[in-house]
């Protein structure tokens, strides 16, 4: 099974994963013992976000995708090709790849549009 975890600076689990471009993928045979098996880091068009679905894309080869938090329509996209999407509050990447296997992974805390965080604009339709 191979686990993708959203991680803009390689440390900590990060959000917006459909603008991120760093991933780091961790791969498991028996469901305990885990590895890290690389790092993504993505040209800018390649960001979900940016994609123009030609070709192949390195996300829809996981099995998982933890991430701090994404929208919707990122979900859905993993969704239909097959890659499940988990949102969490553990910030730790082993962690939360260890607790996804365990099934005690934390829920992302709710989204809020609280703009003094963000440093880009929100389109809603």
């Amino acid at each position: 099974m191979k686990i993708g975890v959203s991680s803009q600076n390689f440390r900590t689990i990060t959000g917006h994963a459909g603008k991120g471009r760093r991933f780091m993928v961790y791969e498991t045979y028996d469901g305990n013992e885990i590895q890290e098996l690389e790092r993504l880091d993505l040209p800018k068009e390649m960001a979900l976000h940016e994609w123009n679905g030609q070709g192949e894309h390195p996300l829809f080869e996981l099995d998982y995708l933890i991430t701090s938090g994404c929208g919707e329509g990122f979900m859905r996209k993993m969704g239909s090709r097959g890659v499940m999407v988990r949102a969490t509050a553990e910030t730790d990447p082993v962690t939360a790849v260890k607790a996804l296997l365990s099934n005690t992974l934390p829920p992302a805390a709710p989204h809020e549009h609280d703009h003094d965080h963000h440093d880009h604009e929100h389109h809603h339709h």
